[in-house]
């Protein structure tokens, strides 16, 4: 595919991954810096990102949603929703090799980009569904769902709250005004037999200066 960057020239300076980022990748690593090569390639060029985020690929992208690989296991049959440009879905993916990925997303473009760069990588552990979440009930269910930056907690709550298996768990990547979300989603935790959610601060072992926000909510 003439769209791959395998080979090109051009590269632009990705952001060098910072010390401890190949041990925590381990085996996945060398597949890891070729989707940063596609992020900053083929991701800009079909705007899934924008130049700018070059220069913070790993810390800010990569890494950033890598960490929510820690708080899933090998059965596990994750659902990302609104994928995007595969984050956090392929990070987890490379780190759960075990563990299903299914790529949830409605735009058909970002899809096309997606199936490309999920081939090039080889990930047999990923699918890929364009689809808006709230379509699949009764087609698809999770153990996991997984968003980032899509929408508020009480909207994400609504879409996926029926492709949750019991016991499963929304596992969402959030900023720093992710409280003043959870107050207005109270009503709905309690209505939909939701726990009260967690938020887990972590750092990739110490990897990022910068640490994640992940929210995890359990369906009861």
């Amino acid at each position: 595919m003439t769209d791959l960057p395998t080979g090109r020239s051009d590269l632009p300076e990705i952001e060098t991954p910072p010390a401890g980022t190949e041990a925590y990748f381990g085996a996945a690593f060398p597949v890891a810096q070729r989707y940063a090569e596609h992020l900053a390639t083929t991701g800009i060029e079909w705007g899934l990102i924008g130049p700018r985020e070059v220069d913070r690929l790993w810390t800010r992208h990569i890494l950033n949603c890598a960490v929510v690989a820690e708080f899933i296991g090998d059965d596990d049959v994750i659902g990302d929703v609104g994928s995007g440009a595969g984050l956090p879905g392929i990070p987890i993916a490379l780190l759960r090799p075990e563990a299903k990925v299914v790529l949830i997303e409605p735009m058909e473009r970002r899809v096309e980009w997606l199936t490309m760069v999920v081939e090039d990588l080889g990930l047999k552990n990923v699918r890929i569904v364009r689809a808006r979440v709230e379509e699949l009930v009764d087609e698809e269910m999770f153990t996991v769902i997984t968003a980032r930056a899509v929408k508020a907690m009480t909207t994400l709550i609504e879409w996926t709250r029926d492709v949750i298996s019991p016991g499963g768990r929304i596992l969402a990547l959030k900023g720093a005004s992710v409280e003043g979300e959870l107050v207005k989603a109270k009503k709905l935790l309690k209505r939909y037999r939701l726990s009260a959610p967690k938020i887990h601060v972590v750092d990739a072992g110490g990897i990022l200066e910068v640490p994640s926000r992940v929210v995890e909510i359990v369906k009861k």
